[in-house]
């Protein structure tokens, strides 16, 4: 349709009567046909059609190349499948599941019947598959369907989430552990004393009470450690802000760790003074907790060598030195898990609630440092912590 035939007839006839009229009144020709012109000139601006926008529910296609283009960089895992046959894979894809995945049948990548049957369906979906690489890994698989033929299958990796899971659950039950323990050998000793009170001698019963104590004192370690590690962990992010001088913290935790009756069982020695940024704290709980397992898994008649000095790096260095049996190099990597202890007995007969190392390898992480442990049977284990020095510090140089 033209413009001129949009031109409603009503307005063009009462412009056309109006240039008459103009006319007939004697009015200036030139004035009455630009009033004439003016008025169906705006009727043909108001009359225009706009050009029809382009529709934005026009249907969408992605080609092979444009769903690579956009997945080659994704750090997730991702790959496009056409008749079950794997057409395209992204770097993060190829890198977890091999180069040779490209062209290969997409049931014979995974197979695993989970997988395979989510391959099945012509609906998106889900599955969970686990071993996909490794043995105990567990990644979630999602599909969803591109047109008849073609699907994208996306990986993500579950297994972190199911470590931390299980690794609270095991802690739940072995702190459980820990603590019914002594609790039950305070409740069967109250239970004797409460029935044969009267049977008892006084030697026996004061017995009975020493132990009552001892495991109750237990309890009562284990129950702050917990606590200490608790908080230790949910700072674990933050650096502390506090300048300190390393030795005189050193000097106090070991001392305090080897008390009056082990005071000639330490060795100290002081190179160096360093300033770090650190919490005081939890350093000396750091010290005192070395120290004393060195007290208690070392050599009766050696003492305990405690040392701080630079390292060739340039970090504070304190090293706790004992002549000990050792640590076999198996049980080493083992020895900062919560509740592990490389003598059970022995360790809860010394009072040792298995999160001595546990706390001291989350502060020495809290202060951006590192924990070593350098151990040999028959002769000894040291002991390494190493921070940074505070920038600044001239012995640092």
């Amino acid at each position: 349709m033209s413009m001129w035939q949009s031109l409603p007839r009503t307005g063009v006839f009462l412009a056309l009567v109006t240039f008459v009229a103009l006319i007939a009144l004697r009015i200036d020709s030139v004035i009455a046909m630009s009033v004439l012109i003016l008025w169906i000139g705006s009727l043909l601006i108001v009359s225009a059609k706009p050009s029809p926008k382009p529709s934005t529910n026009a249907n969408k296609t992605f080609s092979l190349d444009s769903i690579r283009d956009l997945t080659e960089n994704s750090s997730t895992p991702i790959f496009v499948t056409d008749k079950n046959t794997v057409a395209s894979a992204n770097r993060a894809a190829r890198k977890l599941l091999g180069h040779h995945i490209v062209g290969q049948d997409a049931r014979v990548v995974f197979r695993q019947p989970e997988a395979i049957a989510l391959l099945g369906k012509e609906e998106a979906g889900q599955a969970i598959i686990r071993g996909l690489v490794r043995r105990h890994d567990i990644w979630k698989v999602s599909r969803q369907t591109l047109d008849g033929n073609s699907a994208i299958i996306e990986f993500i990796n579950q297994t972190a989430e199911s470590d931390i899971s299980r690794a609270h659950t095991d802690f739940v039950a072995n702190a459980s552990h820990e603590l019914r323990t002594p609790l039950s050998a305070i409740i069967g000793y109250v239970e004797t004393l409460q029935e044969a009170r009267e049977d008892l001698d006084e030697e026996t019963t004061g017995r009975f009470l020493d132990t009552i104590e001892r495991e109750a004192q237990r309890m009562q370690a284990l129950i702050s450690d917990l606590m200490s590690l608790s908080r230790v962990e949910a700072g674990k992010s933050e650096l502390p802000v506090e300048m300190v001088k390393l030795q005189p913290i050193v000097d106090r935790a070991a001392r305090d760790a080897a008390g009056p009756d082990r005071s000639d069982m330490i060795e100290l020695e002081f190179a160096e003074n360093p300033l770090i940024q650190g919490d005081p704290q939890q350093i000396e709980q750091v010290v005192r907790n070395l120290v004393d397992n060195a007290l208690k898994y070392g050599d009766e008649i050696s003492p305990v060598r405690v040392k701080l000095d630079l390292s060739r790096a340039g970090e504070a260095r304190v090293t706790v030195s004992d002549k000990g049996e050792g640590i076999a190099p198996d049980q080493i990597p083992h020895l900062t898990r919560r509740f592990y202890r490389t003598d059970p007995g022995r360790s809860r007969a010394s009072g040792g609630t298995g999160l001595g190392l546990a706390i001291v390898k989350h502060i020495v992480e809290r202060h951006r440092g590192r924990l070593d442990i350098d151990s040999q049977l028959g002769i000894g284990t040291n002991v390494i912590i190493r921070l940074p020095v505070a920038k600044g510090d001239p012995q640092a140089n």
